[in-house]
């Protein structure tokens, strides 16, 4: 089998691109370096998967407010009217589902593959149950809403395949050459949407990969973030970078135009989305975390972000902890049942639809004492 070329993108490290990532890579470096109470990071880490959640659809022209997402998905939601509105909630539930599956690959460090975005693709369309999706097998043309000219012509769908597969080959290569993470959020970002492999959810998917590939390279930020919410905030911004050329079509220009201006807008968003949660890190980190008891110390990560659930829940959920955790139903119930054998949570209802979980007696003392992360 001959192996797809690499893409090659045309761009230039100027000045604004290397201050970006510099300021990046200082603001990584300050939240890296202050633990945070767990309960805090664990609500900031909600927070920011509702603004993405909530923004990265409205962008797509999705009508609820972020009151209304936060209760569509807390399942408060009074039955919202329309058809219109019920695609609503229903594109909100798959985005919020698939934040959290390219949360678990990222930390479980799932290579970046074609298999990947289709399956992503699908949770963005159809849901958690769908099956991963082939790309378009037609034209695709974006209009604009009001006048219905063309604003973009896409590749036509026989290219597509060769054209993602040049895509992944190129990003294997920038990863073995250490591109910085940024950069290849960047520019995987912009191929996407330019390729437009399908005929809906591109945008979705895009910001969703710019996400994965961030995560996994260890840009993550604990998850305190949301690309998408600056995005929204700047939408003519967003748009115009993306506008690499001024012809509407792919093969006039498109294919071969200078990204540098696109790479500068995304660099400089995400060096001021790291700033603003570096801020807010440090007002958390300065309220202190108390010095923690010998059977705290010893909890893991994972196991310190369930336990700062028990600050506002007398019982939790196996669905509350793959939330939390970024993991499927099964995995978090696996980690559940080792916990409780481990003997620090307890079965408190063990109906298997309904079952709760509690902190043991010794534990429940330690919860306002807990750090988000291991202390040396």
């Amino acid at each position: 089998m001959t192996r797809a070329a690499a893409w090659q993108p045309r761009y230039t490290l100027t000045p604004a691109v290397a201050r970006g990532l510099m300021e990046i890579e200082a603001a990584r470096a300050v939240v890296e370096q202050h633990p945070l109470p767990a309960a805090a990071e664990a609500a900031l880490r909600h927070r920011a998967r509702l603004r993405s959640t909530h923004y990265s659809t409205r962008i797509e022209g999705n009508q609820l407010t972020l009151a209304e997402v936060d209760r569509v998905l807390a399942g408060t939601a009074p039955r919202l009217p329309g058809r219109k509105r019920e695609r609503d909630v229903r594109e909100v539930r798959n985005y919020w589902n698939a934040l959290l599956r390219v949360e678990e690959w990222a930390a479980q460090h799932v290579p970046l593959s074609e298999t990947l975005i289709q399956r992503l693709h699908a949770l963005v369309e159809r849901g958690p149950r769908a099956k991963a999706s082939a790309y378009r097998t037609g034209q695709n043309v974006i209009r604009d809403a009001a006048s219905g000219a063309i604003i973009y012509l896409p590749p036509e769908a026989a290219d597509v395949p060769r054209l993602m597969a040049e895509l992944f080959a190129w990003t294997k290569t920038a990863e073995k050459a250490d591109l910085p993470v940024p950069l290849v959020a960047g520019l995987m970002h912009y191929q996407f949407v330019t390729i437009h492999p399908y005929y809906d959810g591109n945008g979705r998917t895009a910001r969703l990969l710019a996400t994965f590939i961030l995560h996994r390279g260890g840009y993550g930020l604990n998850g305190f973030f949301s690309l998408e919410e600056h995005h929204a905030r700047d939408l003519a911004g967003y748009y115009r970078a993306l506008v690499t050329h001024p012809h509407h079509n792919y093969y006039e220009g498109r294919a071969h135009a200078d990204l540098t201006p696109w790479l500068e807008y995304f660099t400089r968003t995400l060096a001021g989305v790291f700033n603003a949660t570096k801020v807010e890190a440090l007002r958390y980190a300065q309220q202190g975390v108390a010095m923690e008891p010998t059977a705290v110390r010893r909890l893991d990560r994972r196991a310190r972000a369930v336990m700062a659930l028990f600050a506002t829940n007398e019982h939790i959920t196996s669905a509350q902890v793959a939330e939390v955790l970024a993991l499927s139903a099964r995995s978090a119930r696996l980690l559940l049942n080792g916990w409780v054998l481990d003997g620090w949570l307890v079965v408190a209802d063990a109906s298997n639809r309904r079952r709760r979980y509690g902190l043991s007696a010794k534990y429940r003392q330690y919860v306002s004492q807990l750090s988000a992360r291991p202390r040396p």
